[in-house]
């Protein structure tokens, strides 16, 4: 249906292949391997830090049309089975109540935007492994009910660098990959290979899934029990590439978890291990086309999350310019 939405939650669509499975013992090895904590003194900037003014001068000199692509989701303010707390809007002055002219209209937004319809940036104090943020912060002695005292989003600022995208349902041939589906180290690199690109240290990884494109076309479903995304296999050699940033039309994570007893295990190791802030639910379809007619996978990238002192993230709209 046009809308994407259902009167209630759609099943699940079967996981095709979201192994192997990773014991917990597996996993905090791979934690301990690919961790960062005590690299950097402005710690709560995590991998933020390896972003030069270097970085940002190379990434500028990639214009080239200065097409610019919005990667940020509508809005969503209507409930479904991806959409359990819809975001607000509503009007709070319609003009025609003030005499002076001119009569001025006004609106009040509001979300709790860490789910899967809002496209939103997490920062480091969002995700705790063991009872520990980044750094080896203890989350309950630095997060409370006023907010975050360590790793909040008002410690990232503005993000500018190189973004490279990694068309993974265009590499494979499909339209999309099936929820459920992970994606693993081998494939990062075959889509490097195929696409002519090379991630960098510095550099904001967007991975394509062809989430957006699913739920257009097939409708909503629960993005939290299947979902396209990375297995952890593949967090090693993003580790070893030093991304700053790592985004998805999804959330990065491939649901089910191959790692038992770890929801969202891609976040436990890119945010609380690494430093690396995610970016979840962008709409890539736009940029997926702009790429492919440029033949070109690496841009600007530009993101500005909200100030919010304390903040656990934000909701955002990254723009890409080509």
């Amino acid at each position: 249906m046009s809308s994407g939405f259902t009167d209630g939650p759609r099943p699940a669509p079967t996981a095709p292949g979201n192994g192997p499975a990773v014991s917990r013992q597996e996993f905090d090895a791979l934690f301990e391997a690919v961790r960062t904590w005590g690299r950097w003194a402005t710690a709560d900037r995590g991998a933020w830090n390896r972003v030069t003014a270097d970085h940002v001068r190379r990434a500028a000199a990639r214009v080239r049309s200065g097409t610019v692509v919005p990667l940020g989701l509508p809005w969503n303010t209507r409930p479904g089975p991806d959409n359990r707390r819809p975001a607000e809007h509503r009007m709070t002055d319609l003009g025609d109540v003030e005499p002076p002219e001119p009569s001025t209209h006004k609106d009040f937004i509001g979300a709790d935007y860490h789910g899967k319809a809002v496209t939103h940036l997490d920062a480091l104090c969002h995700i705790a492994y063991r009872g520990r943020l980044y750094d080896g912060r203890t989350a309950n002695e630095v997060v409370d009910a006023a907010g975050a005292r360590f790793g909040a989003v008002s410690a990232l600022g503005p993000f500018v660098a190189t973004g490279v995208l990694l068309d993974l349902a265009a590499v494979a041939g499909l339209r999309w990959l099936e929820p459920g589906q992970a994606v693993h180290a081998r494939d990062i690199l075959a889509a490097e290979k195929a696409l002519g690109v090379t991630i960098g240290e510095g550099d904001a990884l967007l991975l394509r899934s062809g989430h957006v494109r699913r739920r257009k076309e097939l409708g909503a479903w629960d993005p939290g029990t299947a979902s396209a995304g990375l297995h952890v296999d593949a967090v090693p050699l993003l580790a070893e590439r030093g991304v700053a940033l790592l985004g998805a039309d999804g959330d990065s994570d491939v649901r089910p978890s191959p790692v038992d007893g770890v929801h969202s295990p891609v976040h436990a190791l890119a945010v609380a291990a690494m430093g690396v802030p995610l970016l979840d639910n962008l709409d890539l379809e736009a940029l997926s086309v702009a790429t492919a007619e440029a033949r070109r996978y690496a841009f600007l990238f530009v993101l500005s999350p909200l100030n919010v002192p304390g903040g656990t993230g934000s909701p955002v709209n990254p723009v890409a310019v080509l």
